[in-house]
């Protein structure tokens, strides 16, 4: 999937130091396949003991449909470095997750599998923690996010992982849509390695 811009109402969950446990319990880490991962997200959180939705998580609530960014406290998915925490996201419709910071290895898993960390300033995350289910933009191209007031903030991003979530493809992906040029400069080398015998 090509991440351009997203439109979306925001679903706001103000808490800092989410974990990647409380993101995805460690009971859901035994497969090794993405598919149904999305059950697990924030299960503790969202789920009572019997299986029945807690009326008061910000996800369940009837406003939540359709919601593709989430906007965390600060230091978001430290803990343990389970890949499957930005699945469970993805798998849930959520597209990008706003905070003030996240952890190194979380951030690094979020892009290399569809899912935008962006960090803005204090300010700006004041304004958003202030709005929930008001309309955010995102528009990765620019690097800007257009919060609730109007006003655009810009985010950072690494210049590679920009390229490839732009392009929809993974690392493996990227290296594969440039196997032309591989295979160029491949056989330009050979052509000049035996020239020079």
């Amino acid at each position: 999937m090509k991440l351009e811009k997203i439109e979306s109402k925001i679903a706001v969950l103000p808490v800092d130091n989410i974990d990647t446990d409380q993101i995805i319990p460690a009971r859901y880490l035994k497969s090794i396949s993405k598919e149904g991962l999305g059950e697990g997200l924030f299960r503790d959180w969202r789920l009572n003991a019997d299986g029945t939705p807690k009326a008061d998580f910000v996800l369940n609530k009837p406003e939540a449909k359709g919601v593709q960014i989430l906007v965390t406290g600060d230091n978001f998915g430290c803990g343990s470095s389970r890949e499957h925490a930005p699945w469970a996201l993805v798998q849930n419709g959520i597209h990008a997750v706003i905070s003030t910071s996240f952890a190194d290895i979380f951030k690094g898993n979020a892009l290399k599998n569809q899912l935008l960390p962006v960090v803005v300033p204090a300010d700006a995350h004041a304004e958003l923690l202030k709005s929930p289910w008001a309309t955010v933009k995102i528009d990765l191209v620019a690097q800007t996010v257009t919060l609730p007031s109007g006003r655009a903030v810009e985010f950072p991003i690494d210049a590679f992982a920009k390229t490839c979530l732009v392009e929809g493809v993974d690392e493996l992906g990227y290296m594969i849509q440039q196997e032309p040029a591989i295979a160029a400069f491949e056989a330009k080398r050979v052509g000049s390695v035996n020239t020079l015998r």
